[in-house]
């Protein structure tokens, strides 16, 4: 189908640049912050936190630094097995792709994950990440082809989203969010669904698991402190969610870098 090259994590490269070249492979980006430069086939382009791109096979592209401005992206680039067909118009298409994504901390999540397993190398890390790189190719599909968001569903969607950035500590039931945008709860869980692709207990969850991930890897708090101070007052529950998110338990998840 295709061949994964390479997966990479730019954290704030002072100088970052990279020359101008005709493509010999699609290039997926997500910029996870600041802003960053790029020449598309002469066209200036620049992308910022919450961008993905897509810099298709056979493009002049050359990339820069913003003067005073850092950031942090991830790139995949793969090339596509001559002949195959993935149903993917994006891929097919060969024209160059900027897209403000909805549920950006949904896809940064899958980028770090991809990006996670290749650099550790572990057993069976080639099918996972080509499984992982099939997976995302796939919800990026989907994401481009959702239809457009009306300003006003989008503006009660991001009113419960900021809710929950500001409490996914706390419980949070439904009805308070549905109480917060005068809707009924059916109707809040289905608007933030459409607008973010995930329900908002499945966003307040992930939330948890991103911050139990900084927790853990920057922190000298237990894994049971850290199970109480995301809300999670049984310690079980805690280990469930972090395995069925992260896809490895919290010990596992830390072993590689301590």
């Amino acid at each position: 189908m295709f061949d994964l090259l390479s997966v990479n994590f730019d954290d704030r490269i002072t100088g970052w640049r990279t020359q101008s070249e005709v493509l010999r492979y699609h290039v997926l980006v997500l910029v996870t912050d600041g802003k960053v430069k790029y020449t598309i086939n002469s066209q200036e382009v620049i992308a910022e936190r919450g961008d993905f791109l897509y810099i298709p096979q056979s493009t002049l592209r050359s990339g820069d630094t913003i003067p005073g401005i850092s950031h942090q992206k991830y790139t995949v680039l793969i090339t596509l097995k001559p002949g195959i067909n993935l149903n993917i118009p994006f891929l097919h298409q060969g024209e160059f792709i900027r897209f403000r994504l909805s549920n950006f901390n949904y896809f940064q999540h899958k980028f770090m994950k991809l990006f996670e397993e290749m650099r550790e190398g572990r057993s069976y890390a080639s099918l996972i990440c080509t499984s992982l790189t099939q997976e995302l190719i796939g919800l990026l599909a989907r994401e481009l082809e959702k239809p457009e968001v009306t300003p006003a569903k989008m503006h009660y969607a991001q009113q419960v989203k900021q809710y929950l950035l500001e409490h996914y500590r706390d419980p949070v039931e439904i009805d308070q969010l549905g109480k917060l945008i005068h809707r009924s709860p059916n109707y809040t869980t289905a608007l933030f669904k459409e607008v973010f692709g995930q329900s908002p207990v499945r966003y307040l969850h992930h939330l948890r698991m991103q911050e139990a991930c900084r927790l853990l890897l920057h922190s000298d708090m237990t894994v049971a402190e850290i199970a109480l101070y995301l809300g999670y007052y049984d310690s079980s529950s805690f280990f469930r969610m972090f395995r069925k998110s992260i896809g490895m338990s919290p010990s596992e998840f830390i072993r590689p870098s301590r």
